[in-house]
């Protein structure tokens, strides 16, 4: 999301609600000396989706619901520069996009049904950015692992396309993966550890509306959650 909007929300909460004030938000509004962390190595057993879809807070609880997924990290992808911060990437000069990594386990859920969840997250026909977030680090992409990742993700694009559900061209792109950092520890499951912010994020963003107004009750895959 958009550093000013985040940035946004902070002073809002901090002025009106002082008991907001914790440990993650003193480390935004600080100056931190923060080295990201290039992630290598997959969990035994598991495989990887790493999807670009704006914010980042956004797209970790779709996946992370899902049964056969194990964890879902909040990261920078897309670029050269190395060990990128979060004020570095949402200024745009680095090149990195916000992206999420999937773990997933190929016996329950395939890399195939994570993109057909991916499809109902985003606005793939924006190039410019996602909802409230604008600016190229804020694009939407599929970054593949090996050929069946490109092969399933090019049909998977074909078949948004012919289906004429978006108004305009998908210009989502798909590109072979580059180095992913894992974004600073208070991105991770923002969801979940300021759950009062991220509501009011999200709900002023206007993914929802957006998403609701495109797939209506197909919104939801019928697919086993935790």
């Amino acid at each position: 999301m958009s550093k000013r909007f985040k940035w946004g929300i902070g002073v809002i909460l901090l002025v009106v609600v002082g008991v907001f004030v914790v440990p993650e938000a003193y480390a935004y509004f600080t100056k931190r000396n923060y080295e990201s962390e290039a992630i290598t190595e997959v969990p035994e057993g598991y495989e990887v989706a790493t999807l670009a879809g704006g914010c980042f807070w956004c797209m970790e609880p779709p996946f992370e619901k899902l049964e056969g997924v194990k964890e879902v990290v909040s990261g920078y992808t897309g670029g050269d520069m190395e060990n990128p911060t979060y004020e570095e990437v949402s200024s745009g000069q680095t090149e990195h996009i916000e992206s999420v990594q999937v773990y997933y386990d190929p016996e329950v859920i395939s890399y195939e049904e994570i993109l057909d969840v991916f499809w109902r997250q985003i606005n793939p026909t924006d190039d410019e950015g996602q909802f409230i977030d604008r600016g190229y680090q804020y694009t939407t992409a599929i970054f593949y692992h090996n050929q069946e990742q490109k092969t399933t993700a090019e049909q998977s694009k074909l078949t948004i396309a012919e289906s004429e559900r978006f108004d305009g061209e998908i210009v989502t792109p798909i590109r072979e993966v580059q180095t992913f950092y894992r974004a600073e520890e208070y991105h991770q499951d923002y969801y979940k550890k300021n759950e009062f912010r991220y509501d009011y994020y999200r709900g002023n963003s206007g993914r929802d509306d957006y998403l609701e107004k495109v797939w209506g009750d197909e919104r939801e895959l019928d697919l086993p959650r935790k």
